[in-house]
């Protein structure tokens, strides 16, 4: 424990003790001490949380020159400290009324209470229900990291305060200079268990000019949520004009909130987003409805619909994802707000599940509605068919292994195998959304069962899984085919083994101890042809070809195209691993594909004569700290051409630091490079708040993304921008450009204020670069709460 300094005598030492033991409830006898000897400090407890003999914490008074008048007062000077649970109270001159429990310091004083600092010249406070006034003190609040001072603080109790004329900033103050930004209130209340503070008369500055004012006003004293006025939102594009919105938060309740932003476009008009939330037992989800009633530009209304809900009513599971918007040109004028990842194929899709764990395995049941909306516009060359939608997916899943008593015997190479097996068994009613393209098949019916039994057999490294599976589905249309059928059906067996090793040797590479391992795989496919030409395709289509793909049985997702392959891929790949911290330093991999006969079904509807197939090849180093690498290539082996290749190189040799390359060709469709950077270019980095007060001495960066086409010869998705940081302030500013068209751009313009500790205001620009820039890393990431903005 902590101990005092020694007490001069003729110092009373037996009434300080008993001031510590008996005016705070202790009920101890004081223990005798010789002048020549330092007096031990008691250990504090928590203020207001009493022990279970009901004893209060006790108090200690301690310092380099202190006196005691028993159960009167006691008066200390030259750096007295005075201790009560979790408050310390330093000062020169203390004096400390007994009856009144009244502290009264003097000089350079300064409290610590629940990580707040306090420092000024004069206090008076009554210590053990903290009530009373502090002239002229700066202060730190540990829950939101910033500072302040005011003219007079005022505390009610342990959880409620009031400043007068205060001002807060998380900037530092320096040579007495007014802080980058600050906020200052006329009346400035804090309610420290309610999490709220108001002010009144509060005005933001930023580098001494208002950019924000507000007669009264509330906010959250941490990242709790708090019900209030949010920082305006701007917005800058060639298509809307200036966007400026002011978000409104309702913390309706703990499991609910919304938030509604009136905003007003130069071009065209005013509108409202709003956002629900709630988060109930078993059941999460939002709702956003964006609304612009009437758009100058377009001349109707505009709006989007938004809903995303996931819950289960007892063993049922369900989830709803919804995007739906007013018109085809939604995604062009308001691509902010659409979400999906396709911003012209808006899925609704509801699933409903339930899962069920028997002694012999698992039944899933499940159904589902999925709908489209297709944003095909106006322009015919840019039209694409809509996939089919779901009214309605049912079906049940059935998944099995065979208990390893039951196979006892069937003992191949000596080892005991298993039994795994699954059943899916389906219906669905296939339909085209109202926006399809003209033109497109009618729907229909389908009757599905998947179905495999495999015996996997294996080791630590190696393994061995012949399967057996087929494909049967049966089909009802609503409008007859070529041949005038309207019902029609097929079965497709598939036989297929796949088997692999991983060989492991210690090596080095580059002076370093490694762990090289070798993995071949061997995937054999045996299915026979099926006359599909005639069947529709409700769901069916290629997979891309890959490392992951060649080594499946069909090279079509879905259920309506099995390809009749009969094929061996063949590959291998290399792996160095890091024995010192089993990072992986190198990737080297091969596989090809060699075919036994012709194949008939695929993707084009044109016969694969080739026996072999194209090569894949892939590359992946990390042989530097700072270097990564990686690659992959479709090669022809009777073009002697790639067909598809992907390059990509990033350097990172520090925080904030990173540059990488990309070169992607898909030939006769595109050829792109992409350059992405975060850099310095001038100054030196800020590490700390403390770092610059009003902008001197901060660091300048650039980061962005760009994209060109090779083959277009023109600038594709891009953003490039600058970002300033001041330490206690980050400035962004830059220019988004995003394609809308084969001749058509979206520009914005990006220009972002983030108030470490405070807010952002402005556009979204932080998002925006960290979608597009890979590595990239905030500046103010960094930054934590210091009460180093004390003297």
């Amino acid at each position: 424990m902590p101990r005092s300094p020694r007490i001069p005598h003729p110092a009373p030492l037996p009434s300080l003790i008993a001031l510590a033991l008996c005016a705070w409830g202790g009920a101890a006898s004081a223990q005798q001490a010789t002048p020549d000897e330092p007096l031990p400090l008691r250990s504090s407890r928590v203020l207001g949380a009493p022990g279970k003999s009901g004893a209060k914490p006790a108090l200690v008074i301690s310092g380099a020159k202190v006196s005691a008048q028993m159960d009167q007062q006691a008066e200390g000077t030259d750096g007295v400290e005075l201790r009560y649970g979790e408050l310390v109270l330093s000062a020169d001159k203390l004096n400390y009324r007994i009856v009144d429990d009244l502290a009264r310091a003097e000089g350079n004083v300064r409290i610590t209470h629940q990580g707040n600092v306090f420092t000024g010249p004069l206090l008076q406070l009554y210590v053990s229900r903290f009530e009373g006034e502090f002239l002229a003190p700066s202060f730190f609040l540990a829950a939101t990291g910033g500072a302040g001072k005011a003219d007079i603080i005022k505390f009610q109790d342990s959880e409620h305060l009031s400043a007068t004329q205060g001002t807060y900033s998380s900037c530092p103050i320096v040579d007495n200079q007014e802080p980058a930004w600050q906020i200052s209130a006329k009346q400035l209340r804090m309610d420290l268990a309610a999490n709220e503070g108001q002010a009144e008369g509060a005005v933001l500055r930023f580098l001494g000019v208002p950019i924000l004012a507000a007669p009264s006003l509330s906010f959250p004293l941490s990242s709790a949520r708090k019900s209030g006025w949010l920082p305006p939102n701007i917005f800058l594009d060639n298509r809307s004009g200036l966007e400026f919105g002011v978000p409104y938060y309702w913390n309706i309740a703990p499991q609910r909130d919304a938030t509604f932003t009136p905003f007003v476009m130069t071009k065209r008009g005013v509108g409202l987003d709003s956002e629900f939330r709630y988060l109930e037992p078993g059941h999460v989800g939002r709702v956003n409805v964006d609304l612009l009633p009437s758009d100058r530009v377009f001349g109707h209304s505009r709006w989007d619909l938004k809903l995303a809900n996931d819950g289960a009513f007892g063993d049922w599971h369900y989830r709803l994802k919804s995007e739906r918007v007013s018109d085809d040109d939604y995604w062009k004028d308001m691509s902010r707000r659409v979400e999906s990842q396709t911003p012209r194929l808006l899925a609704s899709d509801l699933n409903i599940s339930r899962q069920k764990e028997l002694s012999w395995g698992v039944i899933d049941t499940y159904a589902r509605l999925q709908h489209w909306q297709t944003l095909q516009g106006t322009d015919v060359p840019s039209q694409f068919d809509s996939p089919y939608q779901r009214s309605p997916q049912i079906g049940v899943r059935l998944t099995t292994a065979a208990d390893e008593a039951v196979l006892d015997s069937f003992r191949p190479w000596g080892r005991k195998a298993r039994l795994e097996g699954g059943l899916e068994l389906e219906y669905n009613r296939f339909d085209l959304p109202g926006s399809a393209r003209a033109g497109q098949p009618h729907g229909g019916q389908r009757v599905h069962a998947l179905g495999h039994v495999a015996a996997p057999l294996g080791g630590e490294a190696w393994w061995l899984i012949p399967r057996l599976s087929f494909n049967a589905a049966a089909y009802d249309l609503d409008r007859p085919q070529a041949d005038g059928r309207t019902r029609m059906h097929r079965v497709v067996p598939t036989l297929s083994i796949d088997h692999g090793w991983v060989f492991e040797r210690d090596t080095t590479l580059f002076g370093r101890d490694m762990r090289q391992s070798l993995e071949p795989r061997l995937l054999y496919v045996n299915t026979p042809f099926r006359d599909q030409a005639s069947l529709p395709n409700f769901d069916a289509a290629p997979k891309d070809f890959n490392f992951d793909s060649i080594y499946t049985d069909n090279p079509f997702s879905g259920v309506d195209r099995v390809s009749d392959l009969h094929a061996v891929s063949a590959g291998a790949t290399s792996r160095w691993v890091s024995t010192a911290n089993g990072e992986e330093i190198l990737r080297l991999g091969a596989v090809q594909r060699f075919l036994f006969r012709d194949q008939l079904v695929t993707p084009d509807g044109q016969p694969v004569t080739q026996r072999f197939s194209d090569l894949l090849l892939a590359a992946a180093a990390h042989l530097d700290e700072k270097w990564w690498a990686d690659s992959t290539l479709e090669f022809n082996p009777e073009t002697n051409r790639s067909v598809r290749s992907v390059l990509r190189a990033r350097y990172s040799p520090g925080p904030f630091k990173t540059v990488s390359l990309a070169y992607r060709l898909a030939r006769g469709q595109s050829e792109q490079v992409e350059l992405a950077w975060q850099w310095p270019i001038y100054g030196q980095p800020v590490t700390s708040r403390g770092a610059d007060s009003r902008g001197c001495g901060g660091a300048w960066y650039s980061a962005g993304r760009v994209q060109y086409s090779l083959r277009d010869r023109r600038l594709t998705d891009s953003v490039a921008g600058f970002e300033y940081d001041a330490g206690c302030w980050v400035l962004r500013w830059g220019i988004e450009r995003l394609s809308t068209g084969r001749a058509e751009t979206n520009t914005r313009f990006m220009l972002q204020l983030e108030l470490i500790g405070l807010s952002q205001l402005g556009s979204n620009a932080l998002k925006v670069l960290k979608d597009n820039v890979p590595g990239y890393r905030r500046l103010s990431s960094d930054r934590s709460p210091s009460s180093d903005f004390l003297p």
